[in-house]
């Protein structure tokens, strides 16, 4: 049966995400999640029937998220060299900016559930697959993604060792290698 998108299934998302950013994970109870949302239990099960199918659309939202943005760049960088590239290292610079924790609902779901890791690496699959096609050279298309994760993990685990500044000579020397390799090319 499809449900139509609602407020309450909204709310209930923020509402789950808010829990699991503050208290983690283990304390995102269905009862706890309904009564921050304001709704009734009934009511959060109508919309998501475990916790298991809340936490699988927690990851859908982030998906469909990145999805979006990641598009948006790809359009502003349509006549860019290496173009796609340098819309995956764009959207990486804009949330390094924010300096938001990664999302919640995201790793609360992959910590409750590792299968919930197949859609997030289809999409990753994706965006590489859709870079390489593009790129002058396939393999700067495969170092944006190896640099972009890399960085990621090492600030999640709290082992970054590379500064604001550093991060930011090294995407520029990155951008004047996709530039010059698709001088190379054409």
């Amino acid at each position: 049966m499809v449900r139509p998108s609602s407020g309450a299934r909204e709310k209930i998302l923020d509402a789950a995400a808010e829990i699991v950013r503050e208290a983690g994970a283990a304390s995102m109870s269905l009862d706890a999640v309904a009564a921050r949302a304001g709704v009734s239990k009934g009511g959060l099960l109508y919309h998501f029937s475990s916790k298991a199918k809340l936490f699988e659309a927690l990851v859908e939202g982030f998906i469909g998220e990145e999805y979006e943005k990641f598009e948006q760049r790809k359009q502003a960088h349509e006549k860019s060299p290496n173009g796609i590239v340098q819309a995956y290292i764009d959207l990486f610079v804009e949330e390094r900016k924010k300096c938001q924790p990664p999302p919640s609902g995201l790793l609360a779901a992959l910590a409750e559930n590792p299968d919930f890791l197949k859609p997030v690496q289809t999409y990753e699959r994706q965006v590489l697959d859709q870079m390489k096609a593009s790129a002058s050279d396939p393999s700067l298309a495969v170092i944006a993604l190896l640099v972009v994760h890399g960085v990621r993990a090492m600030e999640l685990l709290s082992i970054n060792v590379v500064n604001d500044q550093e991060v930011a000579d090294m995407l520029s020397a990155f951008r004047g290698l996709l530039e010059a390799g698709a001088l190379r090319s054409s």
